[in-house]
């Protein structure tokens, strides 16, 4: 495959989001970004944080992601990367639990979590999807692959890219995560 090929298998996964909300139902791609933004709005509004999961690279745009949304629209965010807590998590209580007991101990009612991951069917994003619906939190999923992965039917909102391989999901997920912050610095908000 070629440059351009690329370019223009990257653009047809793009063009292709689909966005559903918690009941399934598809909402047209500017409706769930606006909804997207209003949700971290209402954070930023009630000093309440935004948090971000991920595994490998998607841990990395959770990083990347947590700190431009801070740094660019004002919005308390926490992500969960630390080694020792991941290490000490995972070693007490299981891989699965690394995201979800550390957003058990902090989450409160309103905030919102932000779960990336490639497949949709990470067992520790997802545990942590579970984790904030009990807590009364929103989760905003960010996922590709299979169209019927795990994530897709657990979020409050799920954006969904139809790509075949992990380089094209994850581009695609750091599209989509670029336009919300996008809209943060775009207006002047």
């Amino acid at each position: 495959m070629n440059w351009y090929s690329s370019v223009q298998v990257l653009s047809k996964v793009l063009e292709q989001l689909a966005v559903t909300d918690g009941a399934g139902t598809l909402l047209d791609a500017d409706a769930g970004f606006a909804l997207f933004r209003e949700w971290i709005e209402e954070c930023r509004g009630e000093r309440r944080r935004v948090y971000f999961v991920g595994n490998g690279a998607s841990a990395s745009m959770a990083s990347h992601f947590s700190t431009d949304l801070a740094k660019n629209a004002d919005v308390p965010t926490e992500v969960f990367t630390d080694c020792s807590l991941i290490t000490a998590t995972g070693n007490d209580f299981g891989y699965e639990q690394t995201f979800a007991y550390p957003l058990g101990q902090r989450m409160v009612p309103g905030e919102v979590l932000i779960a990336i991951s490639s497949s949709g069917n990470s067992p520790n994003v997802v545990a942590a999807v579970a984790r904030a619906r009990e807590l009364g939190g929103r989760s905003v999923t960010i996922t590709a692959m299979s169209q019927d992965n795990r994530m897709r039917a657990l979020g409050d909102l799920n954006f969904y890219l139809p790509a075949d391989s992990y380089g094209m999901a994850e581009s695609g997920h750091g599209a989509v995560l670029h336009h919300l912050i996008d809209l943060f610095t775009q207006r002047g908000a």
